[in-house]
């Protein structure tokens, strides 16, 4: 239970069944992720709105209970649930732009021995998973289908150089995709532990900013890896910090496109230079969320074997070690922490 910024606890509850459209999970797996780590340090107004509130929001596990009405899924089955659900009929909705939508249905909970998953991510962001399939693998399919959203975006296209700012779990959900369109990857970042999980993957180079202060400085160190030392195709910020927001950008060619993924604090401008962006021609998208065809997506590649979800997992830990992993997440141990209720 989240009671606000630093206060986690481990409370007994009331267990809850479902209503009708709804089903209950018992919980198999639980991921960690950057949204947890920032709303365990600050709070969050949108995924938690009234406090205390419960917390986590990547999971996989066995339907125990199926609500009213519920058709396609029953007790003993595998499955995989997104985060939220979008309403299908407001502005955003209707010009196909579910991420943007107004009425987001938000489900929290992950980090327990059970959830009720609410009628409308049911409909439409719920599904079976193999057996073949891990939880612990399955359980990151909200990050992989906001990943798969900015792969979308990004034009990435087969023998594009590609530059990921960032090598957490985001940064190597983007080096993975990239590789899977045929795009020769750099990654860049400042933790020699997640350099060398991104050089494990395949990057074609990693780069060590360690002493590296102003964004200058670090496109300076990143650029030269790249054709005819121009900048890459499809530059990629997956940190969510402005002025790593500023590196992503002096990273690209005339042409480029940057994908400006990273959450960053609120009222946090950044400065790209105008003549630049008006005579090279950069493109620059920011990119939020997901959306249901790219939460099938994930899944699919899940499901396939073709993204293995096991290759962000640092440490399968127990529930009771939530708080210790987000801690270590803080200070850039390990990418992505399980916890099993």
């Amino acid at each position: 239970m989240f009671y606000g910024p630093g206060d986690l606890r481990l409370e007994d509850i009331a267990a809850e069944h479902p209503g009708p459209g709804e089903i209950a999970v018992d919980i198999k797996a639980a991921a960690t992720c950057g949204t947890d780590l920032k709303s365990y340090r600050r709070g969050h107004p949108t995924l938690f709105p009234t406090l205390p509130a419960r917390f986590g929001h990547e999971f996989s596990g066995i339907v125990s209970e199926v609500g009213e009405g519920v058709a396609d899924f029953e007790v003993g089955q595998r499955v995989v649930a997104a985060n939220t659900a979008p309403c299908g009929h407001c502005w955003a909705c209707t010009i196909g732009r579910e991420s943007l939508c107004e009425n987001l249905q938000y489900l929290n909970g992950a980090f327990a021995e059970q959830i009720v998953v609410p009628r409308a991510i049911v409909e439409r962001n719920t599904y079976a998973i193999p057996d073949t399939l891990a939880f612990e693998a399955a359980a990151p399919l909200e990050p992989l289908s906001t990943v798969v959203h900015g792969m979308h975006e990004s034009g990435i296209a087969l023998g594009d150089t590609v530059v990921v700012n960032g090598a957490g779990p985001i940064g190597q959900m983007y080096l993975r995709l990239a590789q899977l369109r045929g795009a020769t990857v750099i990654v860049a970042d400042r933790s020699q532990g997640r350099l060398a999980q991104a050089e494990a993957a395949g990057a074609s180079a990693v780069v060590d900013l360690t002493g590296l202060e102003t964004p200058e400085e670090c496109a300076a160190a990143i650029r030269p890896l790249t054709p005819g030392g121009r900048g890459a195709d499809v530059a990629i910020e997956a940190v969510g910090l402005p002025n790593v927001w500023e590196q992503t950008v002096l990273c690209l060619r005339p042409g480029g496109t940057a994908v400006l993924f990273g959450g960053t604090p609120k009222n946090a401008p950044f400065q790209v230079d105008s003549s630049d962006m008006h005579y090279k021609e950069y493109t620059l998208k920011g990119v939020y969320h997901h959306q249901p065809r790219f939460v099938q997506i994930a899944v699919e590649l899940l499901s396939s074997g073709k993204f293995d979800g096991m290759t962000l997992c640092t440490e399968v830990r127990p529930l009771e070690a939530l708080v210790e992993s987000l801690e270590d997440m803080a200070r850039g141990v390990g990418s992505k922490y399980i916890l099993t209720p």
